[in-house]
């Protein structure tokens, strides 16, 4: 019974850093190793195993903003900490991979051991490897296609030649780790831009902006361990910005972005008529999709700055 623990994604230019924590339980899985040592399709086959078998498993997530408020140190306690926070079942030992411990200001610390190469060694810390980078190149993947002059599926964020070539000709995104000092000069730059033909120079419009800040919220859903299942949901009669599943319950999540922190409260835009729009679209939703014995739940998100960034998050009932 001993809680294996794996970091993914230390040193990418851009997306998640991903924490991965695995309880075998006893259950022995042939192949497991150093998620690194495995093709793709090794470790996604060995992925639906160990989530399938495992006694328990947790991802802690810690996207892009958090990591330049916070910093790189901070951030692997905190992902650490969510991971853990996830797992329900028991054990007596918690083998981290590496030589820091990232609970030891915690009641967990007195049963950390630190272990270089755990990965290699331990078959819970194996699969908690495994578990992680499946998780977060799936996502560097989906934001592919959010993204796609940046070609995030082939390096997953990491800063190589091809990666360094979009950033110099596309700016930063959302995704984008500002604190760390190949980027630092896009702080205070504009997300992306492209070229306005009447001035020559580049510009970002309003709808850009918008739906930067949906990606940051979104963003921000997945890491707080949500499955995002609609974008943008239309029909003649509603929209809802954000569909997403976390525990037994569907979100349904307005997007309220501002440009400048001190313009105001985004969530103050959430009426009373709003509210009601909202619960309307939920219900239409469910009644479309034939939602049934499945909670229903209205979310908010405030998002202000370039790039944007959540500032709050508000469930609404």
């Amino acid at each position: 019974m001993i809680l294996g623990i794996d970091e993914v994604g230390r040193g990418p230019w851009a997306g998640p850093l991903v924490i991965g924590a695995v309880v075998l339980g006893g259950k022995e899985i042939e192949g497991l190793t150093d998620s690194k040592k495995l093709s793709k399709k090794r470790r996604d086959e060995l992925d639906v195993i160990i989530r399938r078998d495992a006694s328990g498993f947790g991802l802690g997530w810690v996207d892009a903003s958090e990591i330049d408020e916070i910093g790189l140190s901070a951030a692997l306690v905190l992902a650490t900490k969510r991971a853990v926070e996830q797992v329900k079942v028991p054990y007596h030992e918690i083998i981290i991979d590496g030589t820091i411990n990232f609970l030891k200001d915690t009641s967990k610390a007195q049963y950390v051991t630190t272990l270089k190469k755990a990965d290699l060694l331990i078959p819970s810390v194996s699969a908690a490897s495994i578990i992680a980078k499946v998780a977060r190149d799936n996502y560097m993947i989906e934001q592919a296609n959010l993204y796609p002059e940046y070609k995030f599926g082939s390096h997953v964020g990491y800063g190589t030649a091809v990666h360094r070539a979009a950033i110099d000709e596309y700016g930063v995104t959302p995704l984008h780790r500002l604190s760390f000092a190949p980027l630092a000069k896009y702080r205070t730059t504009v997300p992306v831009s492209e070229p306005n033909t009447a001035t020559g120079r580049n510009t970002i419009t309003s709808k850009q902006i918008g739906d930067e800040g949906e990606k940051a919220a979104m963003q921000y859903l997945i890491t707080q361990g949500h499955e995002i299942i609609e974008r943008n949901w239309r029909t003649k009669f509603c929209e809802i910005d954000i569909i997403s599943y976390h525990g037994d319950t569907i979100y349904f999540t307005e997007v309220k972005y501002r440009k400048k922190d001190d313009q105001g409260g985004g969530l103050a835009a959430i009426t009373a008529q709003k509210h009601r729009q909202m619960k309307f679209a939920a219900e239409y939703y469910a009644l479309k999709n034939n939602v049934k014995d499945t909670n229903l739940r209205l979310a908010a998100i405030d998002v202000s700055g370039q790039p944007p960034v959540v500032k709050n998050y508000l469930k609404l009932g």
